[in-house]
């Protein structure tokens, strides 16, 4: 009998279409040696040209269902994803704090990815639920994991170069969270993508070549949840990071084409790897 890995927690919608949402994380989560587990908080209608539909699961059941994996089975780290309402955002916060779950000493390491915007940039939340992340969420959190579009959205800042994306990982960082990881994906016509991390006081900066696919669907979901799984077996918040930054820069080189729209970034190059070095 194999010994239990680490375990993390997605707490997050689902993608009917396998490509986001917490599908894209247990995906992540089982290549970087971790068993996932989910707390849902939605269930979308979805496929590569988009979304059609999104079902809200009820505040109390998205908060029992943390209960339960934690208090059993027992996390190493967990992160949200699409939380979708204020009524969510507040559920999920007052679990979190009853089960250990945050940034504080002792606590399980807790990643906030704020799912807020849409592809195009749109903003998919409400006032009340984007002004919920801010006083509710990220003040718990270990790691917030805004893209671009978020940075917006939650800061009002537009990032176009290295000094705004500095000013905006500072403006985000006082709102609460321990660290910020202002993601450059979203930052078009630069031939490099640059990730930027701040903890207050030092930066860190991840930076590789724009790979030029369209299909990096769940990109950002890959990248928070393989964060999360190296949280999960113990590495610092900068060590996780550069992991996982590993790990997308992988998984965006290797996506793949899915139905008629834009497909996903992958994880089956972790598999593919394990079983050429068995061979």
């Amino acid at each position: 009998m194999a010994e239990t890995p680490p375990r993390a927690l997605t707490i997050a919608g689902s993608d009917s279409g396998g490509a986001a949402g917490l599908e894209a994380d247990l995906r992540a989560m089982t290549a970087c040696g971790v068993h996932g587990c989910v707390a849902v908080t939605a269930v979308t209608v979805q496929n590569s040209l988009g979304v059609s539909g999104v079902h809200l699961v009820p505040p109390e059941t998205v908060a029992a269902q943390v209960r339960a994996v934690v208090t059993d089975i027992g996390v190493g780290a967990a992160k949200t994803g699409m939380l979708a309402s204020r009524e969510i955002i507040d559920a999920v916060a007052d679990v979190v704090d009853e089960v250990g779950i945050g940034r504080g000493p002792g606590a399980v390491p807790f990643v906030v990815d704020p799912v807020a915007a849409s592809m195009a940039g749109e903003q998919l939340l409400a006032d009340d639920a984007m002004e919920a992340i801010r006083t509710r969420l990220f003040p718990r959190a270990a790691l917030a994991t805004p893209n671009l579009d978020e940075v917006r959205l939650l800061a009002g800042i537009t990032v176009t170069d290295a000094e705004t994306a500095r000013e905006a990982a500072r403006a985000l960082h006082a709102m609460g969270p321990r660290y910020v990881l202002v993601k450059g994906g979203h930052l078009r016509g630069s031939p490099e993508v640059i990730d930027l991390l701040f903890d207050g006081e030092q930066t860190w900066e991840f930076s590789g070549p724009r790979i030029d696919t369209p299909h990096v669907h769940g990109a950002g979901d890959a990248l928070a949840s393989a964060t999360c799984a190296a949280l999960a077996r113990g590495a610092t918040v900068p060590d996780a990071v550069a992991a996982a930054e590993r790990y997308i820069r992988r998984a965006v080189a290797e996506s793949y084409p899915l139905g008629a729209g834009v497909g996903p970034v992958s994880p089956l190059w972790a598999i593919d790897d394990a079983l050429r070095a068995r061979e």
